[in-house]
């Protein structure tokens, strides 16, 4: 009698992959009564980009200039300005006559705005020539003629420029710091040019420099020359009367009588 195992093993290999199948679809076992299950592992975090470095702040200078003004008018070119009344001032003086000044609005724009405005406010109208030294300049610009004056308007940033303090050259007197420019200004008498870059030169006389030279010399002087009217020759002011451009007389002391010659010393 022959025996076949075929079908046996056949029926063995079905059976095994039943097995196999009904396994993987048997859920997890459930945890302990009482304990919780542990939560999944977290995903791991993706690593921090590095820091962007930046570069420190530069310190502030201690010593820096102070930061300039921007210009009250655009720079100009020499043809916008040279011959234009609306930059030439008048100053008609009491030694006797008109000098005539031409601003330089392109170096110094803003001092050129400023004795403009002051101008026709008639600020300058009277105002006494307080300092002059002879061989060097005469000084004006000061309402108390004490040096210690100005306007009621704030001080300037400087504006030194390369212009030359020449014989005739205006430039704007100032305290020790380089920004209290605010009225008061200076006409050179003679060259001095230990003050380029240290003053700020805004114009120049153009004629009647011999009523400059004129003027009453001395710190201050004992009778103080004066700008009898100050205009912006656009405005096309007159010249005051010949009677008006005349100095102020010196203050005569009082007059002694016999009877105080013939008084007793007091001792």
């Amino acid at each position: 009698m022959k025996l076949s195992f075929r079908p046996l093993i056949l029926t063995a290999m079905a059976i095994g992959l039943a097995a196999s199948a009904a396994a993987q679809e048997v859920p997890p076992a459930p945890a302990p009564q009482g304990s919780e299950a542990p939560p999944p592992a977290p995903a791991p975090a993706e690593p921090a980009p590095s820091p962007v470095e930046t570069p420190a702040p530069a310190p502030a200078s201690t010593d820096a200039a102070p930061a300039a003004e921007a210009p009250a008018v655009p720079a100009m070119t020499p043809d916008q300005y040279i011959g234009n009344p609306e930059y030439m001032l008048d100053l008609d003086l009491s030694t006797g006559g008109r000098v005539v000044v031409q601003l330089y609005p392109n170096v110094a724009p803003n001092h050129v705005e400023r004795l403009k405005q002051l101008t026709r406010a008639g600020f300058y109208n009277g105002i006494k020539f307080h300092r002059v030294i002879d061989g060097f300049m005469a000084q004006t610009g000061d309402p108390t003629a004490t040096g210690q004056g100005g306007s009621q308007l704030p001080d300037l940033k400087a504006e030194f420029n390369d212009t030359p303090h020449l014989r005739g050259t205006l430039s704007m007197a100032r305290a020790e710091s380089p920004d209290s420019a605010n009225s008061q200004f200076f006409i050179m008498l003679q060259p001095r040019f230990s003050l380029d870059h240290r003053y700020t030169a805004f114009g120049r006389v153009v004629s009647g420099m011999q009523y400059i030279d004129a003027i009453h010399k001395g710190e201050p002087p004992a009778v103080m020359s004066r700008i009898v009217q100050m205009s912006v020759a656009a405005d096309n002011k007159p010249m005051p009367p010949a009677s008006a451009l005349v100095e102020d007389q010196p203050v005569a002391p009082p007059a002694v009588s016999v009877d105080e010659l013939n008084a007793p010393l007091k001792r």
